[in-house]
């Protein structure tokens, strides 16, 4: 081969490399900034993300790009964190399409609730949300915390973070969320003279998740309270409660209706 066409195909070659190597942003920096600016203590600033929605949706467009055997390849954290995005971001979506919305549970009918809709963009084809978690993340994954990284955009949910998740991050991030979530005493909180563990109903919907690993709902929770409470609740002895699921939209009071 002629070393100047030989040099020629080797700059070809690598700039198409890279280009595959950069195909998808693992840092989410569209998603990430518009999270910073319209999420605050876990709730959303929906005018503010229904005004300016750009970042959003860029965001979801690189999501829909992503080719199913690249993302095959991927690492399992960057699979996961992607994953938990997409969910967020499409539900986020759907949201601002329904906006105002009292409860995400208003959208769709009888037959076809929120969770049901053709809304998310993957693969060249569109899905429901309900495909995301029940079909992908809760198979492709035995993670139990991811429960407390998906937002179902009612306050009777985990807080969403002010940020994306990431690969390099995920770790810390699913700790934080699951504390985080399990320190909310309207939620989650262990009454020590009645032996009452009181937890969200997620405990309940999910238990088969959290039992799988862990052995019990209870030796889940365990790790997540104080000390004292973390040894009183491993002696066993428990009875579990489900507190209430606030299903109103998780927006910050005083915005939207």
């Amino acid at each position: 081969m002629i070393p100047a066409l030989r040099f020629i195909l080797c700059v070809l070659l690598l700039g198409a490399c890279r280009l595959n190597a950069a195909e998808f942003d693992h840092d989410n920096a569209e998603l990430d900034r518009t999270l910073r600016v319209v999420v605050t203590n876990g709730l959303v600033d929906y005018p503010a993300l229904k005004k300016d929605s750009s970042g959003l949706d860029a965001w979801l467009t690189q999501a829909a790009a992503v080719k199913e055997d690249g993302f095959a390849k991927w690492s399992e954290p960057q699979r996961l964190a992607f994953l938990i995005n997409l969910y967020n971001a499409a539900t986020l979506r759907l949201i601002l399409d329904h906006y105002p919305v009292a409860s995400i549970k208003k959208i769709g009918g009888w037959f076809s609730g929120p969770w049901s809709q053709p809304v998310v963009r993957l693969f060249g084809k569109t899905l429901t949300l309900d495909v995301v978690e029940h079909g992908m993340l809760r198979v492709q994954f035995d993670e139990p915390r991811l429960h407390f990284a998906i937002v179902c955009a009612a306050r009777g949910c985990p807080p969403l973070r002010a940020e994306a998740y990431t690969s390099a991050r995920l770790e810390e991030q699913l700790q934080d969320q699951t504390r985080t979530f399990l320190g909310t005493t309207s939620k989650n909180r262990v009454d020590l003279k009645t032996r009452t563990l009181h937890l969200s109903p997620i405990f309940k919907w999910f238990a088969g998740d959290f039992i799988r690993e862990h052995g019990s709902v209870a030796k889940f929770v365990a790790p997540y309270f104080a000390a004292d409470l973390r040894k009183e609740i491993e002696q066993g002895g428990f009875t579990i409660r489900y507190t209430d699921y606030d299903w109103s939209l998780n927006e910050a009071r005083g915005q939207g209706r």
